[in-house]
Order: structure tokens, then sequence, then C-alpha cells
């Protein structure tokens, strides 16, 4: 069913959020922080019609049922990926938020709790 999914962040994806934020805030100032978050904001948002939606990536790799998702989306740029996965009752969990020059494998454990 599309746009019926419940997207919730991990503990650990809400600090990355809050990282995001203030060193976009540090380094770019507070205008291109508030809109980065947004871009991250229409990618969550995106994520509410499915694991299945046009660009999400299986990463298997990472371990199974992991998914990213890239949130430089709709011409709007950005360097992060949403790492998650699908949970009961048509439930994405984004488990970490990620600059997409780091390695993922390092940085998400496939049986995090969220």
């Amino acid at each position: 069913m599309k746009g019926n999914w419940r997207v919730r962040l991990a503990e650990q994806a809400e600090l990355d959020l809050l990282s995001i934020t203030i060193w976009t805030m540090e380094n770019f100032g507070a205008q291109q922080a508030q809109k980065y978050t947004e871009t991250i904001s229409l990618a969550l948002e995106a994520l509410q019609d499915g694991s299945e939606i046009l660009g999400a990536t299986t990463q298997e790799d990472i371990g199974p049922g992991i998914r990213t998702l890239h949130v430089a989306r709709h011409g709007r740029k950005g360097r992060h990926f949403l790492v998650f996965r699908t949970a009961p009752e048509q439930t994405i969990d984004v488990l970490r938020l990620l600059h997409d020059s780091m390695d993922l494998t390092r940085h998400v454990s496939p049986s995090q709790d969220i």
C-alpha cells in the first residue's frame, strides 16, 4: 500500500540527524542547515511509500533486509544515505543517516535495535 508506511528513527539515526544539522550549521550557516534538514526530511517522507520506492537499494553485504536511500532526490543535493529495514506492521526502521563516503558496513549493525 502506497503512502501508508510508518517511518521511525532509531536513536542512533536521531543522533546522526542532530550531528549532521550541527555540522552543517557550523560550516555553512543556519539557512543551509535548514535546507539540508528539509532535504533529509523529504527523503524520510518518501519512505512512507514503502521500502521498494525508486532509488532504494538492497544492501545484503551489510545484513539481511538492509536497504539504503540517498537523500539527494528531486533536484535536491545531498551526500547522505538513509539506512533502513522493514519491520512488522508496515513500518520502516531508519537505523542510520550516513555520509555517502563512509564505509556503511563499518557503521551499521544488522542486529541494531530501533
